[in-house]
């Protein structure tokens, strides 16, 4: 084989691994259950065009639609004390910054 077609061959096997590992991790993220238990206890505050943000929705992947959301591009009157987002509001207090799956379980209880 031609040196080419080698680095085609290897390039379509990259891509498709990525994307094999990307679906696997999508749908082994958080559960349902985890997440509704999140949303019980904490509201998330984004914002449209927020890089962050949707870096913090991807963590949730399909279960993300069970969260407690607020989008201050949209809603900016429930948004006076947000100055950044996302920020995500557990028991009174303010978590600024996108936050892992592990430390909302321990902020909320929801282990």
């Amino acid at each position: 084989m031609k040196k080419r077609n080698l680095i085609t061959i290897f390039i379509i096997l990259a891509i498709i691994t990525f994307s094999v590992v990307t679906i696997i991790s999508q749908s082994n993220g958080v559960s349902k259950e985890t997440t509704m238990c999140i949303a019980n206890n904490a509201t998330l505050y984004t914002q449209l065009g927020c890089h962050a943000c949707e870096i913090q929705k991807e963590m949730f992947g399909k279960n993300y639609q069970y969260l407690s959301v607020i989008d201050c591009w949209f809603e900016r009157d429930k948004c006076s004390v947000i100055t950044h987002t996302p920020t995500w509001i557990i028991d009174g207090e303010k978590y600024i910054g996108k936050q892992s799956i592990e430390k909302l379980k321990e902020l909320t209880g929801c282990n």
